[in-house]
Formats: structure tokens, sequence, C-alpha cells
């Protein structure tokens, strides 16, 4: 039997009605970072008031540094997070462990991962997924746009070429940074060779290794620096200072994040590297 047209309109103005009176999604009040980048993002969305807690790579702004940590990022501690009483968890796609990740979602609570490779397009990405998760996607295009924008001009602005090598020193030997990381990203970007690009990740350098590589810049990160003894300490250091770029006077200390997290800060990054490399 055929439905008459006007009871059909009438189902459809009650499904619409009931549709509309289902209230929005609340939008989170306590979120947990996890991922350096990801918690700055949340800072540049103007979003800082609703974190309750971050994790240990979240240095930059301050103020995330004056949050509650729990742990870090590749390696979460599931009660840490769970003392926060989050409504939402935000996490680079490198965070973990997994089974850490799919305890915290067996608990309730919503964990959402972001993307989180070391290319620039993935930042881009990961700037309107952190937005849209945290319901305020128009903010997350502007960011999105400011950065790229940034990101040309800055490389635009002319900078010599250098073979360059980017070491983090994590309590233990010089890590020199291969390709497919974040640091190789952003030498790229600011138009340096990576004297190790033939290697993939992070891979132990030694005194003899630096000979070797002779490389005409090394970036090493401020908080490796501290763990060195300073900066003029690891100028003078084995390897380092017969190295080019200790003699041309190319040894340079740059903010962890800034090269290493390929935030949205990229831009400053480039101009400070090709600055350095003059």
């Amino acid at each position: 039997m055929t439905m008459p047209r006007w009871f059909a309109a009438l189902c459809l103005f009650a499904a619409g009605m009931a549709c509309a009176a289902q209230p929005a999604p609340r939008a989170a009040g306590r979120v947990v970072s996890l991922g350096g980048s990801v918690t700055e993002i949340i800072y540049d969305l103007g979003q800082g008031g609703r974190l309750v807690a971050d994790d240990e790579s979240s240095l930059y702004p301050e103020a995330a540094t004056r949050l509650p940590r729990v742990g870090y990022y590749r390696a979460v501690p599931l009660e840490g997070v769970v003392a926060q009483r989050p409504d939402l968890v935000l996490a680079s796609e490198n965070a973990g462990p997994p089974k850490t990740l799919e305890r915290l979602r067996g608990l309730g609570v919503a964990v959402k991962t972001v993307s989180d490779t070391p290319t620039i397009d993935s930042l881009y990405r990961r700037i309107e997924q952190v937005a849209q998760e945290l319901q305020v996607p128009d903010e997350g295009r502007k960011l999105a746009a400011q950065v790229r924008q940034d990101v040309a001009a800055a490389r635009s602005a002319p900078g010599p070429s250098r073979r360059a090598l980017v070491l983090v020193n994590r309590s233990g030997p010089l890590l020199g940074a291969g390709s497919h990381t974040a640091a190789a990203a952003v030498l790229a970007l600011a138009g340096l060779e990576n004297a190790l690009d033939k290697q993939t990740g992070y891979k132990p350098v030694s005194a003899e290794g630096l000979a070797v590589l002779a490389p005409e810049m090394i970036i090493i990160t401020d908080a490796s620096a501290q763990a060195s003894g300073g900066l003029e300490k690891f100028k003078a250091g084995a390897g380092v200072s017969a190295t080019p770029a200790a003699q041309q006077g190319r040894v340079v200390a740059m903010d962890d994040l800034l090269i290493l997290g390929l935030g949205p800060r990229v831009g400053d990054a480039i101009r400070q590297l090709k600055a350095a490399a003059r």
C-alpha cells in the first residue's frame, strides 16, 4: 500500500525534530595531551585552559611545563593518566604503548590519536585534527593557514646550503638524526643537507664518526647541551672540536621542540637554521 504524501512528510518532519532535540556533544573540559607538538597546538588554538595534564615532551609554551606530567608520551603509565580524570586524551600517533591506550578506552576514556609523521603535511593535518577533536574547527583552519604562510615566507628567504648534523644526548652516547625523523624534515625545509641521510632514525655517533662525517654545521638541542655540560664544553669535546662546524663557528643549540618536534613554530626553526648556516 502506498504511503500518503502527507503522512510521509509528517514522518520526515518528526524525524527531523527528534534529531534537533538531541543535544550536541559536550566539549571536553578536562584534556590530557600526549606529545609536545600536540600540546603546543592546543595552546595555539587558544584551548590551553582545558588542559589538566600533559607529558614530559611538552616543553612549550612555558604554561605547559607547569601542568602535572603523566610520563613520557611513548611510554605512558595508565595510572598517571587515569588520575587526572580526563574527558579526552589527545595523543600523537606515536604515543603508547598501544595496550595502555586500549586499556584507557576500556575504562571509558575518550582517546583520540592525531597524525604525527615527520612531514610538513602531517603537521597541517595534526592542527586540523586537534581542532576538530576540541570542537574548534574554524580556529584549526586559521592556524593551519597561518603556519603554511609562515613556512612559505621562511623558506623563501635566502640562505646557504650546508652539510648539517642534528645531535641529541639522552643520558648516553650522542645520537644523530637520520632520515625519516622530524629533525631531518626541518633541515630539508631550511635547505640544508643532512649528513646522516643514509641512515634511518636515530643512531649513536662516536668521535671517530664525527670526524668521518665532517659536518659543516652541528645542531644540538638545548636540553642535550645542558646534559653535555653546556654548549662551550660540548664544542670543545672529543670529535666535535675537530669538525668543520666547530672550526667555522657553526655549532648551535636550539629549542628541543623547534628542531625535533616539527610543530607550529617550524617557520621559526627554518629562520634560525638559515641564520646559523651563514
